[in-house]
């Protein structure tokens, strides 16, 4: 097993470039299934999801190759639509190839998706989805059979604002006759660059980042390149961890727009953020404020993939903090970790009282999943002594060698194998 040992204590500074967002580039490679013919994926981060992902796609017949930030995927010879077990349990992106599969060969077998293990996702509102625009559906020994002749435009409201699901559907309603109306659609950035990558395939699609997207099927696609927006999410992490540490860092390729909310939370923690037209210069005090409410909401509310982070920095404010997990039940698990590390926190269902402002001790501590190990991470930075951090196979699913960027600005992190579990949870 591998794992990370940090030495805290150091703040981070220098420069750093975000990498290309994981959640932006594993539904376009899925749609890169929608058309026949070679296309150029363009600053593609290297994680376990993504070559998950990959892997699937040559499991379906697609030719995949990497060269340093680009991928290439000649789609040509697709035609199987079964995705086999063993890679559709690696990853829960893996829903996103429905919605193509059953646009272009009619029909898809999938088992259950994979990932974090942060509470219940069910597909429900992917498949109900699928069902209004046509398709037919049975289900034996835990496999899914989804077919339709030909799919056909509709109004669909989605009982909640599900990333996943207004992604497969788009993809799947964009082959599709006539006009699909989504409503109550999420609005991350990310569904906005797959409406961009989509409509240079000649898809006509509107709305991406707002409540309501239409698309108007058209008859066919055409293979074409794009690049991949910045990691919000990694930007925010990092910031964090500048925060946190109380040091200065430039985060380049970034998209200020897309971290309004995190940018505020940062900064009434008292954190200094510069925004340029394409980074943030952050800078972290010494001592932090406290933040009385903050709830985790569909974006364009505080993201559920910081809440981890954001509980690290509060433990760091003096005062008395509370932050709610309103998106995923079971996605408090770094809790009793951080506590481990000597945290004062409270957990009531799914709020978390934070008493702050107390130092955090290096210890042996297990990552539970992606955005879990990344607070650890950024709480070993700031403890004192050594932290060791088990579970590096979360991290790596949506961190690109983690430890080397740490390591940049300025950060004491190793990479090592041989560790054994050291957590219950």
């Amino acid at each position: 097993m591998e794992g990370f040992v940090i030495e805290g204590g150091k703040p981070l500074s220098g420069s750093i470039r975000v990498q290309g967002a994981k959640n932006a580039a594993l539904p376009i490679l899925a749609a890169c299934v929608l058309a026949e013919g070679i296309f150029e994926i363009h600053d593609v981060p290297r994680l376990s999801d993504i070559e998950a992902m990959c892997q699937i796609l040559e499991a379906l017949g697609a030719q995949v190759i990497r060269h340093q930030t680009s991928i290439r995927v000649n789609t040509r010879l697709i035609n199987n639509y079964v995705i086999p077990d063993h890679l559709m349990s690696k990853i829960r992106s893996s829903i996103f190839l429905m919605g193509p599969l059953l646009a272009r060969l009619k029909q898809v077998c999938i088992s259950h998706p994979g990932g974090c293990a942060i509470g219940k996702r069910p597909i429900d509102i992917h498949l109900n989805g699928l069902k209004r625009l046509g398709v037919q559906m049975t289900e034996k020994e835990g496999v899914i059979h989804c077919y339709a002749s030909k799919l056909i435009g509709d109004e669909i409201v989605l009982d909640f604002p599900s990333v996943g699901a207004t992604e497969n559907i788009m993809m799947a309603a964009v082959l599709g006759e006539g006009t699909t109306v989504l409503k109550n659609a999420a609005r991350e950035p990310e569904i906005s660059d797959l409406q961009d990558f989509l409509n240079k395939m000649g898809a006509q699609i509107t709305g991406a980042g707002s409540p309501e997207i239409r698309i108007r099927g058209v008859r066919s696609l055409r293979p074409v390149s794009h690049t991949i927006i910045p990691d919000r999410i990694v930007a925010g992490t990092l910031a964090a961890a500048a925060g946190a540490t109380g040091g200065e860092v430039l985060l380049e390729n970034v998209i200020p727009s897309h971290l309004t909310s995190i940018i505020l939370h940062l900064q009434r923690l008292g954190i200094e953020i510069e925004q340029g037209e394409n980074s943030l210069r952050v800078r972290g005090l010494k001592r932090l404020r406290p933040i009385p409410a903050i709830a985790t909401a569909p974006y364009p509310g505080f993201p559920t993939d910081m809440q981890p982070q954001m509980l690290v920095l509060l433990t760091q404010a003096e005062g008395i903090s509370m932050l709610t997990e309103t998106i995923f039940e079971s996605r408090l698990k770094h809790v009793d970790e951080l506590r481990k590390m000597g945290a004062d926190v409270t957990l009531d269902n799914n709020t978390v009282w934070v008493r702050g402002g107390k130092s955090l001790n290096g210890t042996s501590v297990s990552a539970t999943d992606l955005r879990a190990g990344a607070a650890l991470v950024i709480a070993g930075l700031v403890a004192q002594g050594t932290t060791h951090i088990t579970g590096a196979e979360h991290i790596d699913r949506g961190y690109e060698r983690f430890e080397t960027v740490i390591n940049k600005l300025g950060g004491i992190m190793e990479r090592k194998t041989g560790f054994s579990s050291c957590s219950s949870t």
